[in-house]
């Protein structure tokens, strides 16, 4: 279909790409509103007791669609009759749009063989309108229910989370490209970019600054986990309390665990030292509860310590951010000083502190980012401070993998360089070599422990004999490179070139088994016997073509052969 397909001209073509692209953005908002609609509207018809109609129930799956992308919610219904504003985004549930726009964006940029494409900037413009669209008309349905969005967050953050997600699916269409960057930026930031040097330690530094990151949040998730299974009786009596029947109990169930990265970013906070808020006059940190919270009754919320000082154990939270260091350290330092590379290539100290610097500079950046949307207000006064604090959290835990993982960096690298014959290196084939040699030669001779002591040379310190022995090694390996030089010039000067075997396959050569008239003969009969009788009953001879080339054949009776190549008497 596609061959038959008429010829569209180039502007009608980058038109129908672009419509193309923003109808998969719609399609992206429109799925992703539509699953939790259907998820909204199941629990709406399993309640026994709906307090509103479809109408609102599909208002309320539209709010909480736009809160998945950052948006600030309001409940206008409370009992103060002052609206109470919803910002806590439970981080699990952003997932799925994330995904969905991330893939359009990304099919609509990917180049397809046979179909015309648009631009990298015009799939993701059309992409993110189509979305943005969408977005707009849930935000405006929504309006007269029982949440209502603040038109202000639209534009931030929403807006900006749409396009991240599109910009990454187009980055990802391209290959993930590291550079070059845009014409307007510095030059100096160009020329570093282009330089491969410059696209490996950044991309290093990118790597260890997740897994630091990736290690604080999995250590914060382990707090949590821990401090439930201390208090599970609570955590089971507040889940029990805030639903009857088992939709409700079920639609709690699915509330908490899309509160689980939330609750590990919160135990990662509690770990760096900042800790969180439960209220405007609470806060809890591994040195104590001070304040008196304001928590609802929810069952992540008794994983909170008990108000008062804290307890050795308490201490142990500490534990997270240092082992977090730890592995943005180590990260670096396995492309700082690889052990399946020479010594040459390793970096240098200063190279491997800065790297690790700004891998801790940004695992501290990402901290601040997650315990931004990791928290919000439940309400007003009391509930206006809910979760970490970003400007706090993100700086501890720059000083945390800074102080820690520098000097573990220089440390593991320090470790890795060592003497080859205390290091863990396998790069270095000739101190195994060594070994080997050594260890064949006393297997070979056994020494007598009274001769090698004669043998000895007084007066030497452990140094002195460390340095002459790898002075020995060196110049052993100086004479074994000699040798193999003479060997291979030796080698070069003995060489001979040989002629070409003969192409002819009937020319017959001395000794050669193969094209001999005997070979061909036993071959043919071979032939004959396994086809079953479909060959003629004649014996192998060599084609005219090739007759005179061989020799004339002689007779048994002495006679001239023919020109068939058969005596007088065969005729």
């Amino acid at each position: 279909m596609t061959e038959r397909s008429p010829m569209l001209p180039p502007e009608r073509t980058r038109t129908l790409a672009l419509a193309s692209a923003f109808l998969r953005g719609v399609a992206a908002a429109g799925l992703g509103l539509g699953s939790l609609a259907v998820l909204v509207m199941v629990f709406w018809i399993s309640s026994p007791y709906p307090d509103s109609g479809p109408g609102g129930a599909l208002r309320a799956a539209a709010a909480v669609w736009l809160l998945a992308h950052g948006a600030e919610l309001v409940r206008p219904d409370t009992l103060s009759g002052v609206p109470a504003p919803v910002g806590v985004v439970p981080l699990l549930l952003v997932v799925g749009p994330l995904w969905l726009a991330h893939r359009a964006a990304r099919d609509a940029a990917e180049p397809e063989e046979g179909r015309a494409r648009p631009s990298q900037t015009g799939a993701f413009c059309a992409v993110t309108a189509g979305y943005l669209l969408v977005a707009a008309g849930a935000a405006a349905y929504a309006r007269d229910g029982a949440l209502r969005v603040v038109p202000e967050s639209l534009a931030f953050p929403v807006a900006l989370v749409v396009a991240g997600a599109a910009a990454a699916g187009v980055w990802t269409a391209a290959g993930r490209p590291f550079g070059p960057l845009p014409s307007w930026s510095p030059l100096v930031l160009q020329e570093a970019v282009a330089r491969t040097l410059f696209r490996n330690r950044a991309e290093a530094a990118c790597r260890a600054a997740a897994v630091g990151l990736a290690v604080l949040i999995g250590g914060g998730a382990l707090l949590v986990a821990v401090a439930l299974g201390r208090d599970m009786a609570a955590a089971q009596e507040s889940f029990l309390a805030l639903a009857g029947d088992w939709s409700g109990r079920v639609a709690v169930l699915l509330l908490a665990v899309s509160l689980v990265p939330n609750a590990a970013l919160w135990g990662a906070a509690y770990g760096l030292g900042p800790g969180f808020a439960l209220g405007m006059g609470a806060t809890a940190t591994p040195l104590g509860l001070t304040g008196t919270p304001a928590a609802p009754h929810f069952p992540l919320l008794a994983a909170v310590p008990e108000p008062g000082p804290a307890t050795p154990l308490n201490w142990a939270a500490f534990a997270v951010p240092a082992v977090a260091a730890l592995a943005l350290a180590w990260c670096t330092v396995r492309r700082a000083a690889p052990a399946d590379a020479p010594r040459a290539k390793a970096w240098s100290p200063r190279e491997t502190v800065l790297v690790t610097g700004l891998a801790a500079l940004g695992c501290g950046a990402g901290t601040a980012l997650l315990a931004a949307v990791a928290g919000g207000p439940l309400g007003t006064r009391a509930l206006s401070a809910f979760g970490p604090v970003w400007w706090l959290t993100g700086p501890a835990a720059l000083v945390w993998t800074a102080a820690i993982g520098v000097p573990a960096a220089l440390l593991l690298r320090w470790w890795r360089l060592r003497e080859p014959g205390w290091a863990w290196r396998r790069d270095v084939p000739e101190a195994a070599g060594d070994a080997q040699e050594e260890s064949g030669e006393k297997a070979a001779a056994p020494v007598n422990p009274k001769s090698a002591a004669a043998t000895r040379e007084p007066g030497l310190a452990p140094k002195d004999k460390a340095r002459k022995g790898r002075t020995g090694r060196k110049d052993r390996e100086d004479r074994e490179e000699r040798a193999e030089d003479e060997e291979a010039a030796d080698d070069d000067a003995g060489f001979e070139p040989y002629d070409f075997l003969p192409t002819d396959p009937w020319h017959e050569l001395p000794g050669d088994p193969w094209h001999g008239k005997e070979a061909r003969e036993a071959r043919w009969a071979s032939l004959k016997q396994g086809s079953g009788g479909l060959m003629a009953d004649f014996p192998a001879r060599v084609p005219a073509a090739l007759r005179s080339e061989e020799p004339p054949a002689k007779p048994a009776d002495g006679k001239p052969a023919d020109a068939d190549g058969r005596g007088a008497a065969s005729s």
